[in-house]
């Protein structure tokens, strides 16, 4: 049995989200031409990350698994009537179908009770196949899916574990 652990990044951490978002736009930038390496062999990395240790509403975390670096997710916390969202959601590849991301979103999921609305991109099937799986099993099938006038598709939700 693998160990999961999902902890919140510190700000000495925040190397370490913005390192692994390299292996995750190389990932992305198979939807996304606009993603591409600098002239540093760099991607130029996700465009708000520092704000997941500027304000309260987002939080960072990092994944491991059996100690291992894994991934990132990070959270847009709801303010008001607002519901939660995922920012982004990354897991390394050689955990892809270990049961890791299901156990990552549920555990999410638990700790921000309340309305939830994720989103994926148009032309991310892997992604919107996963979404439609976890949270059809996190909430019995208790959810709503609706897509924008880009063809993104949208599930919301509410949770009610505290």
């Amino acid at each position: 049995m693998i160990k999961i652990e999902l902890m919140e990044a510190s700000v000495d951490e925040k190397c370490v989200v913005h390192n692994l978002s390299q292996f995750y736009l190389y990932e992305f930038s198979t939807y996304m031409s606009s993603i591409a390496l600098g002239d540093n062999a760099l991607y130029n990395g996700l465009p708000d990350l520092d704000e997941y240790w500027e304000h309260p509403n987002r939080i960072a975390f990092i994944i491991r698994v059996d100690s291992e670096l894994a991934g990132f997710v990070l959270v847009i916390k709801g303010l008001d009537d607002e519901p939660n969202q995922i920012g982004e959601f990354f897991i390394m590849k050689k955990f892809n179908g270990k049961g890791v991301g299901k156990t990552v979103a549920t555990k999410i999921f638990d700790m921000f009770p309340g309305k939830w609305l994720i989103h994926e991109m148009w032309n991310n099937y892997k992604a919107q196949a996963f979404w439609r799986s976890v949270i059809s099993s996190y909430t019995s099938g208790e959810y709503r899916e609706y897509y924008d006038d880009r063809r993104r598709p949208f599930q919301e939700f509410i949770t009610n574990k505290t």
